[in-house]
């Protein structure tokens, strides 16, 4: 089981009753509100607001697919086992992965709500909102050796933290996700490879569209956000348009995000970590794959070891990436070292307003108000 180490309700959202909080619409200030908005179950009836304690409730507020609004209210830890280990590579699958439907609310009570073994899936919904609470990355217990994959074979394993696969109007904000306390460090090896049991914290793919991920925490993760999960789906192209501002990414060895296709918009954002970190050793953050349309802007990068913006910035045959004023250790993030030559203009406006915030006040913002509260 894990804790949480956050504010209480009341500091975080002084003045403000739980239930004004649940039924908040995704704000102007990023791709979720466009093209109608994303309003979740703000619009639920009192008979449609679920709050619930444990998996049997949970997956019977989220059961029914008719469409209707409604808002889940999670309070405590809950655990999709149920205190039953998963039997084998199908039962995880079952007992694991829990669907969220259209016009949904999925929000924590609290500082204290959490999901353990859950990988919550949106698969060709609409209008879903995730607000207020942490998850603790699925350990994949059955993870597939693969001998094809590499030189010398590799393990694979299933279940993000967040699949957002075919799903438009998506708002997450205020999630923690982590692997600990379950980290890496406790994988072991076979088949002289480590062995690999955690996949993604948040992927969007298969034409996922109009998403917000906002004053998130992203912690402790390898391979934490992919945007396009394929370089041959080319019918990702004007789909994936996403904004990440105000989260801090706190020790993320890649992928934070890692792109292909969308056009991504990354403002205000806190990255910290080490390249020599034991566990979680910083390879890169921004990812500028086949497609991709970046716009990184007023991020502060504090990765020790990092001196270029090569050791923040890397590219996967994609050529259009911009920064406009972010910071690497407190200095100028220039495009200038070799590897990045090819990049251009991302060629594309954010379509709605926004305001970073400075970066002097950055890290004490999202170190006060990033995360559930």
């Amino acid at each position: 089981m894990f804790t949480l180490a956050c504010a209480t309700w009341a500091s975080a959202v002084a003045g403000e009753s739980p239930e004004a909080f649940w039924r908040e619409v995704a704000p102007a200030d990023g791709w979720a509100a466009q093209e109608g908005g994303t309003q979740g179950g703000a619009a639920a009836p009192a008979a449609r607001v679920f709050r619930v304690r444990d998996i049997a409730a949970l997956r019977a507020a989220l059961g029914d697919r008719d469409g209707a609004p409604r808002i889940v209210v999670l309070e405590g830890v809950i655990d999709a086992t149920g205190g039953v280990p998963f039997a084998d590579h199908a039962d995880q699958s079952r007992r694991g992965q829990l669907r969220v439907p259209s016009r949904t609310t999925l929000v924590g009570r609290g500082g204290d709500a959490g999901l353990v073994n859950v990988n919550l899936v949106l698969k060709g919904v609409d209008d879903v909102i995730l607000r207020n609470f942490a998850i603790q990355t699925p350990w994949d217990a059955f993870p597939v050796w693969d001998p094809e994959d590499g030189p010398h074979g590799h393990w694979n394993s299933e279940y993000d933290g967040i699949t957002v696969d075919a799903s438009r109007h998506v708002w997450i904000d205020r999630v923690l996700i982590t692997d600990a306390p379950r980290t890496d460090d406790q994988n072991g090896h076979a088949n002289g490879q480590e062995v690999q049991h955690h996949d993604g914290a948040l992927d969007l793919k298969n034409g996922a569209d109009f998403v917000t991920v906002s004053w998130s925490i992203f912690r402790l993760h390898d391979k934490n956000n992919l945007v396009g999960h394929s370089d041959s789906r080319e019918s990702d192209a004007g789909h994936l348009r996403a904004s990440f501002h105000h989260n801090l990414f706190d020790n993320i060895v890649q992928r934070a995000p890692r792109v292909r296709y969308g056009q991504v918009h990354l403002y205000s954002n806190l990255h910290v970590g080490s390249r020599t970190h034991a566990v979680y050793p910083h390879q890169y953050s921004h990812g500028v794959g086949v497609g991709a349309s970046m716009i990184s802007e007023a991020n502060r990068f504090e990765i020790e070891g990092a001196t270029t913006a090569c050791d923040i910035v890397k590219t996967f045959g994609g050529t259009r990436y911009e920064d406009r004023g972010s910071l690497l250790n407190g200095r100028a993030l220039t495009l200038d070292c070799p590897r990045l030559s090819g990049l251009g203009p991302a060629g594309w406006t954010p379509p709605y307003a926004y305001a970073p915030t400075p970066l002097d006040e950055l890290a004490a913002s999202l170190r006060a108000g990033a995360g559930p509260h």
